[in-house]
């Protein structure tokens, strides 16, 4: 499925946003320079025939994206928060890819739910709704329980969504192929990996038992969150394809209007989205990876309420202790611990210097402190950190990917209710929090104390473990077996060759 034939899919994607007129739209939007554009335009131009229509009714990019499939619908997701990148009219428009998508019929999502659970649909609903909600994977209906008359929300998978998505995964891997092959500078950031991971993410989402799951885990989790809830799911009415969960009535986050008439404080909203999100990634290493507005409403006592979680983001012990030292050092301007930092985790390679890693750190961050949030050009931010980790050889971190994009579309949450807020002010007293408790003396004896359970249980096992290296070391040791001839080795290479070769047209 990843052969040549991708080729078309790509071209149809620049066709259809030179069709739609979207192209234009985001470049300028994103102030890309002239030459970019130019160079879009070009390529874009002579196969705009072959692009898709779309939804006329719609403004260009949305409906581009809407057009396009559902991996373009999550990208559009996350521009959708981020109005300081591509500025606030865009980011408005590409609002409506939240939760505002073309529904599927009532009555097709009522088949899908009695054929998964063997009965009628007024034996488990005395109410179904027409959808409240419909996003690129699933759409939500509003629900009341036959049995026990509990309001509920039951989220429905689209029809073909799977095979939707591997189309669009099928095209990104082969791009992704191609730009390590034409581009070997581009390897440090390890498109391949990028694309295994985002398609990792994606197909889990496509299991709602798993979302299941991820709500009742993360629902344990943050039961002692103060002003934040999760609605639990009712496995009995849960499977593959559906999910019912505890209704939850609120605001919508994106609706500063209704939140401003509802008397709701939209600074103090803000700053607990940016802190609760930073308490579950450091505290639990469990945190909600798909933190936009459509996934986050507000009750009547000002409580955050949050739902869908098909995308889940989970850190190790090691990786929490890095990023959240990482976030102290800006925090107190202490640029040279951050580079410490990230040259103890492999981040930076060792040859590298540190002094200049640390300089360059500092380019980073000294705009944004006391600095209004309005004033701060994000994408020129992120534009000069992607010149310091190409500088400094940086590679991707796959397990840092979900992390890093969420704390992009939560600052921009908070940006939305807030434009003047300062996220390093609002995450000092949580990542403060986390350092004094996991970083230092007491983190130290409690690793320690950790070590030792670990030896307790492997110490029957201690004298025979030491006894078998003791029995190897006393044997005489193996004679080297002879090398092969170097004839040998290329005719392996030309067979590994035409085999490859074979296989990249079978592909």
């Amino acid at each position: 499925m990843r052969g040549p034939h991708n080729i078309i899919r790509l071209v149809r994607t620049l066709a259809t946003l030179e069709r739609t007129g979207a192209i234009g739209q985001v470049l300028a939007a994103m102030d890309a320079p002239p030459r970019l554009r130019a160079v879009a335009r070009i390529l874009g131009w002579p196969f705009k025939w072959l692009g898709l229509k779309g939804d006329p009714a719609l403004p260009p990019t949305t409906r581009a994206l809407t057009a396009l499939g559902p991996a373009y619908i999550k990208f559009g997701q996350i521009l959708s928060t981020r109005p300081d990148i591509v500025g606030g009219e865009l980011a408005q428009q590409l609002k409506y890819l939240q939760d505002k998508l073309p529904p599927f019929p009532v009555t097709q999502a009522q088949q899908m739910i009695e054929a998964e659970f063997g009965q009628p649909i007024s034996a488990l609903f005395s109410e179904f709704s027409e959808p409240v909600a419909a996003a690129s994977i699933a759409q939500v209906h509003h629900a009341r329980l036959t049995d026990t008359g509990a309001e509920v929300a039951v989220k429905v998978l689209r029809p073909g969504i799977e095979r939707a998505f591997r189309k669009d995964i099928d095209a990104f891997w082969f791009a992704a192929r191609m730009i390590e092959t034409l581009s070997p500078a581009s390897r440090r950031l390890r498109p391949m990996d990028v694309i295994a991971h985002f398609e990792g993410v994606v197909m889990g989402e496509l299991d709602l038992r798993l979302e299941a799951a991820a709500a009742a885990e993360f629902a344990a989790n943050t039961q002692k969150d103060t002003g934040f809830r999760v609605p639990t799911p009712d496995w009995s009415l849960s499977s593959r394809s559906v999910m019912t969960m505890d209704w939850a009535e609120g605001i919508a986050l994106a609706d500063n209007a209704a939140l401003d008439a509802a008397g709701h404080d939209r600074v103090a909203l803000g700053a607990r989205v940016l802190q609760l999100f930073l308490s579950h990634a450091l505290r639990d290493g469990f945190f909600h990876a798909d933190m936009h507005q459509g996934n986050l409403k507000v009750g009547a006592d000002g409580a955050v309420i949050a739902y869908d979680f098909g995308i889940m983001g989970r850190l190790d012990e090691y990786t929490r202790r890095v990023y959240a030292e990482i976030l102290y050092g800006f925090i107190k301007k202490d640029y040279r611990r951050v580079a410490e930092v990230h040259f103890e985790a492999g981040y930076v390679p060792a040859d590298r210097d540190i002094d200049e890693f640390a300089r360059a750190l500092r380019v980073v961050g000294e705009p944004i402190f006391g600095m209004d949030a309005s004033r701060i050009s994000m994408a020129r931010l992120l534009a000069y950190l992607f010149e310091v980790t190409e500088r400094f050889g940086m590679e991707t971190r796959t397990e840092l990917i979900l992390l890093q994009r969420t704390m992009v579309v939560v600052e921009g949450v908070a940006r939305g209710l807030d434009p003047h807020i300062n996220i390093w002010q609002v995450a000092r007293p949580v990542v403060e929090d986390y350092i004094k408790t996991n970083v230092g003396p007491r983190a130290l004896l409690r690793d320690l104390a950790l070590t030792a359970r670990v030896l307790g249980r492997f110490g029957p096992k201690l004298p025979a473990m030491v006894e078998a290296q003791l029995l190897r070391q006393s044997q005489p040791p193996v004679p080297a077996e002879k090398p092969l001839h170097p004839m040998v080795w290329m005719g392996c290479g030309a067979g590994l060759l035409c085999l490859g070769l074979i296989l990249g047209q079978l592909i």
